[in-house]
């Protein structure tokens, strides 16, 4: 199906079979649906969405690249500059900040010695503030690699989650 020769894929045959369940979800003609489905399956197996790997989507997808490139840049779970292996997504939002979430932000920029938007020098962590999760009840709440939400993240917490993050790698 695709338009990129195997063996200069950038993407291995099992994200193309996951790419491909997916666009079966849709009529054929309608394959570009599966857009978010297939950046996210991309940045899963290469830890980001880089200009080829929007490329190569857009041809297998039959969508022109800038097509790809807005939805990558328009979504905040699609990261398109290469960063640490997990990505830490702290809520600020008024709910949570009122709920100690800007703290949890500022232990955690002293924790990990960055601020928002850089990456620890073992490249571990990427940290980044984040817009409403959705869990306000929760809060304050972050979400580790756009897959689990931690709630009611107090110092304790934070901690625990860094040390088990870390001993992961």
């Amino acid at each position: 199906m695709s338009a990129v020769p195997q063996t200069q894929r950038l993407l291995s045959d099992a994200a193309y079979a996951r790419i491909d369940r997916e666009i079966a979800k849709y009529p054929p003609e309608q394959r570009q649906s599966a857009v978010m489905s297939a950046l996210a399956i991309a940045q899963d197996e290469t830890g980001w969405v880089s200009q080829q790997v929007t490329e190569e989507i857009a041809a297998y997808l039959g969508m022109p690249p800038i097509a790809v490139h807005e939805v990558a840049t328009f979504y905040n779970m699609y990261r398109t500059q290469p960063g640490g292996k997990f990505h830490l997504a702290v809520c600020t939002c008024l709910p949570c900040a009122l709920r100690d979430g800007e703290k949890a932000a500022e232990h955690l920029k002293r924790k990990l010695g960055i601020g928002f938007g850089e990456t620890t020098a073992d490249g571990l962590f990427t940290l980044r503030e984040s817009e409403c999760l959705g869990s306000c009840g929760d809060a304050p709440v972050l979400l580790v690699n756009n897959k689990r939400m931690c709630s009611f993240m107090d110092n304790q917490k934070l901690d625990a989650l860094i040390d088990e993050l870390r001993n992961s790698k």
